[in-house]
């Protein structure tokens, strides 16, 4: 809230209350004004000196004994103006509007100091309420801009990581002097390209990274030549589901790095099901004694990391890794 909403909105509320106290009384004449005008405006100023300048001053530096000094002997202040106010109206304050009695001194200056502290006590509540709001908003935004920062860097993990996987396929093809290296590297241009501009919003279209899957399955095909075994399956209306980028091919790319592509009796499985809404995605693969992987998994901690931040409680991903068979199931409430 800026400066001059807050001075409006605390303006409405102390002229309701003012104007509240004085019909709510049953009387607008002379004596109601003087009671609630201007006592009002001594109480009003004494809870703008505390949270304005008391408050800040000395309290938010941790100088307490100032603190509290300074609060009493406004206090002490503010409760002899209230009494030189109250003599000032003697007829209609200290004589109770001209009956035969009449309130002590020292009776009305103690009934000053604990309406004055009362009006302490509400600045500095209020005081408090303000500085926990704002902290906790200073603290959320902070979060999420550490959190944004860990995204970028994760994501920015991502494109080095695949781009060098798929330089070694295609350096493989040329170093077979392959006839299918241009495609590969026209696949591969079509990946970059989706990887570059498409994947840098938050969501995208489910049928865009599905196709992104397809692109680098197709790659890995003209890698394995015609020796290579893949089922891919999709099963559910795409239309209108958005995921974030980036998140499926690392489980792709972890079964073809670690699995075995050329067996006929067991291919790598990978499907995709939806159903209102929420995405079941599947792969599965046997595992290969040959390909180990020096990085040490970082996509697959990558991906994992992404989605407790982005997903948080609408995920579950569950990773079966024995010595022969890889499967890994992710649930999605896109």
């Amino acid at each position: 809230m800026n400066k001059l909403k807050q001075i409006v909105l605390h303006a409405i509320i102390w002229i309701a209350i003012v104007l509240y106290f004085m019909y709510n009384n049953g009387r607008t004449e002379y004596s109601t004004i003087v009671n609630f005008v201007y006592f009002g405006i001594v109480n009003i100023s004494l809870f703008y000196i505390n949270y304005l300048f008391i408050l800040p001053t000395f309290l938010n530096r941790k100088k307490y004994l100032w603190c509290a000094l300074s609060i009493f002997f406004v206090v002490m202040i503010f409760s002899f103006i209230k009494c030189g106010l109250a003599y000032y109206f003697y007829d209609i304050v200290i004589k109770r509007g001209g009956s035969k009695v009449v309130i002590d001194f020292w009776y009305y200056y103690s009934s000053a100091v604990f309406v004055s502290c009362f009006f302490i006590l509400l600045s500095t509540v209020l005081k408090f309420i303000q500085d926990w709001f704002l902290n906790e908003k200073v603290k959320s935004n902070l979060e999420n801009e550490n959190l944004i920062a860990e995204l970028a860097f994760l994501k920015s993990q991502i494109n080095p990581h695949f781009l060098f996987n798929s330089l070694n396929n295609i350096y493989s093809l040329a170093y077979q002097k392959s006839e299918k290296t241009p495609e590969a590297i026209l696949k591969l241009s079509e990946i970059m390209r989706y990887m570059l501009y498409e994947s840098n919003e938050d969501k995208v279209e489910l049928s865009n990274e599905i196709r992104y899957l397809e692109n680098y399955i197709e790659l890995q095909k003209l890698r394995f030549k015609d020796n290579i075994y893949i089922k891919f399956e999709i099963n559910g209306d795409l239309l209108g589901l958005m995921i974030t980028p980036l998140v499926l091919i690392s489980f792709v790319e972890n079964a073809f790095k670690h699995g075995i592509a050329t067996d006929s009796e067991n291919p790598i499985s990978i499907s995709l099901n939806l159903t209102d809404g929420k995405l079941l995605f599947h792969v599965s693969n046997i595992k290969s004694s040959m390909n180990k992987d020096i990085t040490g998994g970082i996509g697959l901690q990558n991906v994992q990391r992404r989605l407790s931040l982005i997903y948080k409680d609408r995920y579950r991903l569950q990773i079966d890794d024995t010595n022969d068979i890889y499967n890994c199931e992710l649930y999605l409430n896109l």
